[in-house]
Formats: C-alpha cells, structure tokens, sequence
C-alpha cells in the first residue's frame, strides 16, 4: 500500500497538512492541493526534507467544476491513479441562524458539502482503477449532533457523513472504502478563528474560550490535528479493508 498517490484537499493546514504529512511518512506520493500555494509549498517543503514525495496543485478550488476536473487530470498525470483521496476543505464560520443570510448559506454548502461532491466525482473513476481504493472524508462532531451558532456547518457536516454512508454502500461490493472521520473541537486555524468570535461577541478571553471549547470534550482538551490524521492512515491502510461507510468521532468521548 505504500507508494502510491494519495490526494489531499485542503493540505495547507490544520487537519489537511497533518494528514498529508502522516500519509508521507507512510509512504505515499501525496497530492497537496488547496487555493494558496505558499502554505502548499511549505507543507511539500517539509515532506520532501523527511525523504517523501509531494506534488503542490495549488488554485484548487473544490467549489468550482471545471477547476476540479483540470485539478485532479494533472494529478493523475503527474503522479499516476489516485489510490486516497482524502476530502478535508472545509470552512466553518458562526452566525445565529437568523443572521445566517444565504450568501454565508450557500458558501458554507458549496465548500463543505459540494466540494465533496465534486472532487469524489472527479477523482473516483482513478480510485477505481487504483484498486484497493480509498476515499476519507473529514466531516465533524458537527456531522453527528448539533451546535448552536453553526446552522450552516452542521448541515453541511451532516451531508457529508450521508453522502459517505451511500457512497460506502454504493461501492461495497468493489475493493473501494468509503469512510469519515468527524473531529471533534481540534487545535487549528479554525479554532483560532472561532475563539476570537467567542471573544468579540461574549467578552471573555481568549484562554477562556479555548477551555469553554475543552469542556465539550470529556478529557477536558482539544483533539490534535495529528491524532486526526493517525486516524486517516489506518482507514487507508490494507488492514481497513472492512471499515468502510463508518463516521468515526475523534472527540475524546464527546459523542457515543
């Protein structure tokens, strides 16, 4: 299972650029693909210093078609059949539902939901034929349960998990595993964005916010993007072979 292409949404940070570095030290060729390409260059920067291999695709936008389909026929021209594929755009921002007008409605859903879509649908011919395929979407606790001041998010974590689960069914009898994890609050960009919100908005610190955020989590802290993207190794591994259609929370026991 080593040595083959693995292709990364969203792989200039957070959870994106732990799971492209964990799939390069596991060996594969990985495909870092996002909208920037200096975040891109200095994740490609730090795999290829630790002996990998790695390919930028940067302008990578999982919202528009046309791009996604040019994005992932290069990818497989440079790098041969995409054998992961591991969908981790996303955005995440917070409104009361009132004022979640349908601009913010429609962006969250495009990134989120569609983005899934579009890259899954461009890139699953080259999976099949990979063999022993793997898809891994990252969706969210916000997949699983609901959250306050997150309509959008939440709808859009919950497409996924059931777009994954039919997908999963769909290509059941293929060698092609359809899987999501779901994070809970995990240490990132996103969080940072999130507790400077919480700030603005209830007057507490920054400190305080992170821990209101911790106390969601039974072990009392936040995941690590790493501990995400061990997760994601073991779901493309050959000994995964039967997990597939599975939205696994990594959340400290956040949700059972």
């Amino acid at each position: 299972m080593s040595r083959r292409h693995a292709f990364v949404t969203g792989a200039g940070s957070g959870i994106g650029r732990a799971i492209a570095l964990a799939l390069a030290s596991d060996g594969h060729v990985v495909g870092l693909a996002g909208r920037r390409a200096a975040p891109l260059e200095a994740v490609r920067a730090k795999i290829v210093g630790s002996g990998g291999e790695a390919i930028v695709h940067d302008g990578f936008d999982v919202t528009d078609a046309e791009t996604v389909e040019r994005g992932i026929a290069a990818a497989v021209e440079k790098a041969g059949e995409i054998a992961v594929l591991v969908n981790c755009a996303g955005e995440a921002p917070s409104a009361p539902f009132e004022k979640t007008d349908f601009a913010l409605w429609q962006r969250v859903l495009s990134t989120n939901l569609t983005g899934v879509y579009l890259v899954t649908q461009a890139a699953l011919a080259s999976v099949r034929r990979a063999k022993n395929g793997r898809i891994v979407n990252v969706a969210s606790t916000a997949g699983l349960t609901g959250y306050a001041y997150v309509s959008a998010y939440c709808a859009s974590k919950h497409g996924v998990v059931g777009l994954t689960r039919a997908l999963a069914l769909e290509l059941a009898r293929s060698d092609v595993t359809v899987n999501a994890v779901c994070p809970g609050f995990t240490d990132t960009p996103l969080i940072d964005s999130a507790l400077d919100t919480i700030s603005q908005k209830t007057g507490r610190s920054r400190e305080e916010a992170r821990a209101s955020l911790a106390r969601a989590n039974p072990q009392g802290r936040l995941v690590t993007p790493d501990e995400v993207a061990h997760t994601v190794s073991w779901l493309v591994s050959q000994q995964a072979s039967a997990i597939t259609g599975q939205a696994i929370a990594v959340a400290g026991g956040e949700i059972l």
